[in-house]
């Protein structure tokens, strides 16, 4: 028989062995096959027979429609020669991208490690947590395969694995009872601007496209779009139930467009998938002191880019790590905070799972004489300091603009602000400075940094 006759279908590497479905939907798969025959599709949690009919490249899609959360499960493929994939779990599915305190694995990096490392290698072992991981791969063009492969929990796979994705998926299988899948898309020290396609990057004329894959390969996980084109777009249209972002850290030095750019983001991939406006949860950068990399910015003012995106992007909520920073590093050990504090998000807002704690935000300041009073909404539980009963994290300016240390008092729900430096108060902040340590909390919750002016400086 000739190569051209032989029949072989072939499949993105992330259908494979082990993968999870989106559960009590219906998932796209597709691949190619190198006859021009129809593809047989036989899935054994139902016993039914879908045929996929190539086009004349040979390649085909076929839409499967999923029972409820179960498994292991198979499905077979034929177009003339039978390929079996293995251990299908149907459960719950989760994009998880960002930089690189999305990327850093369980073992930490090197110098750098994970609170808690330990623990999770000897106890997390789980048959029903799956993990894949896409290999990183700036692209100039938009590329249809990808590296990585399923794998399921067990102390090898959860070292190697992003442990903000991993606390994430464990706290799901928890309160869930199903099988997850997390697929990480993650690049260290990514931009943005590099996971959006062109057509979005339109409205941001500051924005320098690459022309060639040279320039992609110099610029890498900076160059905007190359991560979109070969690290995103291979994954489009795998049915999930949503996705989680842990990035912000490479765009401090441009925070004054990141809510818009970050929203354009997610609108278009939003577009893309075609699941409507599926959830986005994501982390707040997490404080650390950006003097050590020699930068003037202050990072406060990203986080609070990032704060006004949750207000512009629907279906979408932000996790705060305002307490689990870490002074001389950029990559905080506290990863199960933010792993945990995405899942509070998705289990409450996704799930509908009640008797979960909510992040206060800030909401207003009214100035009572030379008293500021700042007023916080889903704040129903009122906000406390963590560590005694005053803080020393808030200042107060008058029309002169200078920001004097406070006096702080909590009764009820509000914060009251003073200083005897400032007799006619205009303006508050709270923790608006690169590295802070978080006291202000709601519901075992930390609040956001947070101003009530919009000063320059």
């Amino acid at each position: 028989m000739s190569l051209l006759g032989r029949a072989e279908v072939k499949l993105p590497s992330i259908f494979a062995d082990g993968m999870v479905l989106q559960q009590q939907t219906v998932c796209h798969l597709w691949g190619s096959t190198t006859t021009g025959k129809a593809v047989k599709v036989k899935t054994s949690w139902d016993g039914k027979t879908a045929v996929a009919h190539p086009d004349s490249e040979g390649k085909w899609k076929i839409d499967l429609a999923t029972p409820a959360a179960g498994g292991p499960f198979t499905i077979t493929l034929d177009d003339g020669t039978k390929k079996t994939l293995r251990d299908v779990m149907v459960g719950e599915v989760w994009i998880c991208s960002g930089q690189s305190n999305m990327e850093m694995p369980m073992k930490g990096f090197k110098g750098q490690p994970v609170e808690g490392a330990t623990e999770e290698l000897l106890q997390g072992a789980d048959p029903q947590l799956h993990f894949f991981t896409v290999k990183i791969n700036p692209q100039l063009h938009p590329i249809d395969t990808l590296s990585g492969r399923w794998q399921d929990a067990n102390a090898a796979s959860i070292r190697q694995f992003s442990a903000t994705a991993y606390f994430f998926g464990k706290s799901l299988r928890a309160m869930l009872h199903v099988p997850v899948g997390l697929i990480v898309t993650s690049y260290g020290g990514s931009a943005c601007e590099a996971w959006m396609a062109a057509d979005w990057l339109k409205a941001f004329p500051t924005v320098q496209l690459p022309t060639s894959q040279a320039d992609v390969d110099k610029r890498a996980q900076r160059c905007p779009t190359a991560l979109y084109q070969g690290m995103l777009h291979p994954l489009i249209g795998y049915t999930m139930r949503g996705a989680i972002w842990y990035q912000g850290e490479d765009n401090v030095s441009r925070y004054q467009n990141y809510a818009d750019l970050f929203s354009t983001m997610v609108k278009g991939w939003r577009n893309d998938w075609k699941q409507g406006d599926f959830p986005f949860y994501y982390c707040q950068i997490a404080p650390y002191d950006y003097s050590i990399l020699g930068w003037t910015y202050n990072s406060a003012f990203l986080r609070e880019q990032q704060l006004r995106a949750e207000k512009m992007i629907p279906n979408c909520r932000m996790a705060v790590l305002l307490d689990a920073g870490l002074e001389y590093g950029i990559h905080p050990r506290k990863k199960r905070e933010a792993g945990e504090r995405l899942a509070v998000l998705a289990l409450a807002h996704t799930y509908g799972r009640q008797g979960l704690p909510e992040f206060a935000t800030y909401s207003n300041v009214k100035f009572q004489g030379d008293t500021a009073v700042v007023s916080f909404d889903r704040s129903k539980e009122w906000v406390y300091f963590d560590k005694g009963t005053t803080s020393q994290l808030f200042e107060i300016a008058g029309e002169n603009r200078v920001f004097h240390p406070a006096k702080v008092w909590i009764e009820r729900n509000k914060v009251y602000v003073k200083s005897d430096n400032v007799k006619a108060p205009k303006a508050v902040r709270y923790a608006f400075h690169d590295w802070v340590a978080g006291n202000l909390f709601h519901d075992g919750l930390p609040v956001s940094s947070f101003r009530t002016d919009d000063w320059d400086k």
